[in-house]
């Protein structure tokens, strides 16, 4: 059957796409990606050169930003009170400022207003301090020695100086008096206000009740 042949080669040739692909050992040479933009570089932190948009957390980061704090003040934020009784035209009206205080802590509110005034760069000979009630332990231990030494020690001006309201009178007058309220009557409150006034310069602190503070300098200031 001679056909047989012819059929096998037909049948063999059908396969002839297929033998014609790529010679073995060789592939076909696949496709590139066709390039696309870029990312944009996250920015880095700190660095210097022209602002980019920024997202709102980080703008919002930077804007609340905690201030600088402020620096120490009086103690419980002393309020100033206008000196309505000081003379017309007087160009040394001293400023009068409140620290609010019960009676038993106006001393150590006295104490810290004093220590506050020395870190600001008083000197301690500028300084007043007068006690409407039980006198500062100071005051008490330096009496001991004696009245003499005690108003000695007030003469020289060389520190603070702590008096009693009774006795506040003989203080001369010094730049800053502190007042701390902290008991005795209000006839000796209403007579140590308007005295500690004449004796300040410059700067006159009350540490005590505010109500009865703003009582007594209506009634006595």
């Amino acid at each position: 059957m001679p056909l047989l042949p012819e059929e096998s080669q037909i049948h063999e040739s059908a396969q002839g796409p297929r033998a014609t692909s790529a010679p073995s050992g060789r592939t076909a040479p696949t496709p590139r990606p066709v390039p696309g933009p870029r990312p944009a570089a996250p920015p880095r932190p700190g660095r210097p050169g022209p602002a980019r948009p920024m997202p709102p957390a980080q703008r919002t980061s930077r804007e609340s930003a905690p201030a600088v704090k402020p620096g120490p003040s009086a103690p419980a934020a002393p309020a100033a009170v206008p000196t309505e009784s000081a003379p017309a035209g007087s160009t040394e009206q001293p400023q009068i400022q409140l620290i609010p205080a019960s009676v038993e802590g106006a001393l150590d509110a006295a104490e810290e207003a004093v220590d506050l005034l020395l870190d600001s760069g008083r000197a301690p000979g500028e300084v007043l301090v007068i006690t409407t009630g039980d006198p500062h332990p100071w005051a008490t231990h330096e009496l001991s020695f004696g009245d003499t030494a005690y108003w000695a020690q007030h003469d020289a001006g060389d520190d603070v100086f702590y008096a009693d309201a009774g006795a506040a009178e003989r203080a001369t007058k010094r730049p800053v008096v502190v007042v701390a309220l902290n008991g005795g009557a209000d006839e000796v409150a209403a007579t140590a206000l308007p005295l500690a006034l004449g004796r300040a310069g410059a700067l006159l602190i009350v540490c005590g009740d505010p109500q009865r503070i703003n009582s007594l300098l209506g009634a006595g200031v």
